[in-house]
């Protein structure tokens, strides 16, 4: 009943929510459509889903394996999923085989890790895996993420040694309350100068994942190419699990 009640909604919310992205864009001379809003549906239940898929969305985010191993072969295959929460090593395999058409993980923070899905990959023959390198650039001793000084040496691992993943960019999760928000995103934007010099690409070729829903806008307006939105689509309110 609730879920039909908000019918609509959602909808209208992610047509307000790229109308505010496609505005930002041109308040910093950027291209709108090389912004990727990643919606993210974490507690959120497949109905809502589906309206926001029905309005002509493609990019979703989950936080939790168990939530999306569920998720995903109830909704279509041209899904691009992305995973934006800590991954632990053991829910690699149930991750990758469960979602074949996951798109991108986001938040490969160590060499374990990368290794991990490197090596599932290899071993259940998908195609390379799309990865960024997720960057703790507010020092919260509660955010996971590579610091910032280590965070070449990382990248160059994923670009050295895993075969089967292919290195995109970078992400952060800035404070909670904003209050150095600006900061935080020129961190991440001065790690990808960094990593394009030695790696001798262009930033262009470089994503930088970073903004949610209280600070897409100025994400946007310093550089952002992924922004991960969440309530202010879906709405506040969270959706009991099944037990």
């Amino acid at each position: 009943m609730a879920a039909s009640a908000m019918d609509g909604v959602a909808a209208t919310a992610l047509r307000s929510v790229l109308q505010r992205v496609k505005q930002a864009a041109e308040r910093s001379s950027r291209v709108s459509d090389r912004i990727k809003v990643v919606a993210v549906s974490k507690t959120k239940p497949v109905s809502l889903l589906r309206e926001v898929y029905d309005a002509g969305h493609r990019v979703f985010g989950e936080n939790y394996v168990q939530e999306i191993v569920e998720k995903a072969p109830q909704l279509p295959e041209d899904i691009e999923w992305h995973f934006i929460g800590n991954l632990q090593s053991n829910k690699v395999k149930p991750l990758l085989t469960g979602v074949p058409n996951l798109c991108m993980v986001e938040t490969v923070d160590d060499e374990k890790i990368a290794n991990n899905l490197d090596r599932v990959i290899g071993n259940i023959g998908r195609k390379p895996l799309k990865v960024l390198v997720q960057v703790n650039t507010s020092g919260e001793t509660s955010k996971f993420g590579v610091d910032p000084d280590r965070c070449l040496e990382l990248v160059k691992h994923v670009t050295t040694n895993c075969p089967n993943l292919e290195f995109c960019g970078l992400m952060t999760i800035g404070m909670p309350d904003y209050t150095s928000t600006p900061e935080n995103f020129k961190t991440l934007a001065n790690c990808r100068t960094e990593v394009c010099n030695a790696l001798g690409i262009s930033e262009d070729q470089c994503e930088l994942s970073m903004g949610m829903s209280g600070d897409f806008e100025l994400a946007i307006e310093m550089g952002s190419t992924n922004v991960r939105i969440g309530s202010t689509i879906f709405g506040a309110r969270e959706y009991p699990k099944k037990q």
